[in-house]
C-alpha cells in the first residue's frame, strides 16, 4: 500500500473529518450557527439528527472513523504460519 492508501493519509483523512463534523457557520437567514447534522444526511434519524447520526462516506468508515481502531493488530495463525495482521489485512477483508 502506498500513496492514498498509507497509513499516514489515512490519519490525515481522520483529522480532517474530525475538523469539518466541528465546523459551524452563522447563517444569518435562520439567525444561528449552523451544523453538519443541520446539513448532513441522516437516513436513520432524518428528523432530528445527532452528528452521529450523519452518513460519512470514506475509506476511514472501514475503522469505523477511530484512530484507535487503524491502529490495532492482532496475532493470526493460519495453518502453522503465525503473523501479524493489521489495517491494510483488515481493509482487504472488508472490500
Amino acid at each position: 500500500f502506498s500513496g492514498v492508501l498509507s497509513e499516514e493519509v489515512l490519519r490525515a483523512l481522520l483529522e480532517l473529518q474530525e475538523r469539518l463534523a466541528a465546523a459551524t457557520a452563522w447563517a444569518p437567514a435562520a439567525g444561528r450557527e449552523v451544523t453538519l447534522s443541520d446539513v448532513c444526511y441522516a437516513p436513520l434519524n432524518p428528523k432530528e439528527p445527532r452528528l452521529g447520526d450523519c452518513c460519512v462516506n470514506s475509506v476511514t468508515q472501514y475503522f469505523q472513523n477511530n484512530g484507535t481502531r487503524l491502529a490495532m493488530t492482532a496475532t493470526q495463525t493460519n495453518g502453522k504460519e503465525t503473523g501479524t495482521v493489521d489495517w491494510r489485512d483488515h481493509l482487504i477483508y472488508c472490500v
